[in-house]
């Protein structure tokens, strides 16, 4: 089923543009695409992180060395390369529901505001998707993540299995 509310028209209308699906960083795969049956696909999105031309937009600690609202910035921007895998392991427009959200925040000791840079990417999400992009949610404070980013965001969705062109 592919829905009446298109998600590049909610793109379009916020002003963003879906970035292509970033490659991987390592020996892993950006998405993954489990058949379910009855024409639906479970889709796992690897962690997503705001890289541009290979370099971290963003590194840091939050809020010692990264400011929330950057931080919340940062996780929109992870969000928005979510959907990009999601757009390319089965298009947006399929995309039944996600699921599960888990937002790694590279924090200090003693930061306790993890849901609220989670929010940027949940937020996205929902603006993008409508109701279809509420999800279950983990905020987890790490001290470290990859190229010293702030925050990186993974995703589970489901959606109707793609029409073969």
């Amino acid at each position: 089923m592919v829905y009446a509310d298109d998600p590049h028209a909610r793109l379009a209308a916020l002003g963003l543009e879906l970035p292509p699906a970033p490659p991987a960083l390592a020996a892993y795969v950006p998405a993954t695409a489990l058949p379910m049956g009855h024409g639906r696909v479970l889709v796992s999105v690897s962690g997503q992180v705001l890289v541009r031309d290979g370099a971290p937009v963003l590194r840091g600690r939050v809020p010692d060395e990264v400011s929330v609202e950057e931080a919340v910035e940062n996780a929109r921007g992870c969000a928005l390369r979510v959907l990009a895998q999601l757009d390319g392991a089965a298009g947006l427009a399929n995309v039944e529901q996600v699921l599960q959200v888990t937002v790694f925040v590279r924090c200090a000791d003693g930061f306790e505001g993890q849901p609220a840079v989670a929010d940027g990417a949940s937020e996205l999400l929902v603006a993008v998707l409508g109701e279809r992009g509420r999800h279950a949610r983990a905020a987890v404070g790490v001290n470290a993540l990859p190229l010293g980013v702030p925050v990186e965001v993974t995703a589970l969705a489901l959606a109707t299995r793609p029409t073969p062109a």
